[in-house]
């Protein structure tokens, strides 16, 4: 399973933009271009990604001399599943149909692994919705533990 390069770069970006924030104090702004050059990312797909972030109300613009991006909120209030669904992504493991009525294989039935990867697809959620960008910015992500 794989996350889309829109969710990976929106939540690298958001951090680069907390971490930013951070260093030079609440109230300042910071430029896509800047961000752009850190994290090795492309200015007109930041571009696209932070207009989505904007109209979710996740950060704001100002223009001019003093102008760049700003959060919105702080970053131990912002989970990273807000901004992964900003940008329209959506984590999932299934491969069955959304149309329950069809059934996953296009029968009437479910797959015989449905709940697994409904399962899998919670998890994800939940984790997703526990961790905020300043847990990412710390690099103090919850541990998991695999069953023995």
């Amino acid at each position: 399973m794989k996350l889309s390069a829109k969710g990976r770069t929106a939540v690298t970006a958001v951090a680069d933009l907390a971490t930013q924030t951070a260093l030079c104090g609440p109230g300042s702004r910071v430029r896509l271009n800047e961000i752009a050059e850190r994290q090795g990312l492309s200015q007109s797909f930041l571009e696209q990604v932070f207009a989505d972030l904007r109209r979710a109300g996740l950060v704001d613009s100002k223009r001019g001399p003093t102008g760049g991006y700003a959060l919105t909120r702080a970053a131990s209030d912002m989970a990273v599943s807000d901004i992964i669904a900003a940008v329209e992504e959506e984590v999932r493991a299934h491969g069955c149909r959304p149309d329950a009525a069809l059934g996953c294989t296009g029968r009437t039935a479910k797959c015989l692994t449905h709940s697994l990867w409904g399962a899998l697809e919670d998890h994800i959620g939940g984790f997703l919705s526990a961790v905020t960008v300043q847990m990412v910015v710390d690099g103090d992500l919850p541990k998991t533990k695999v069953p023995s």
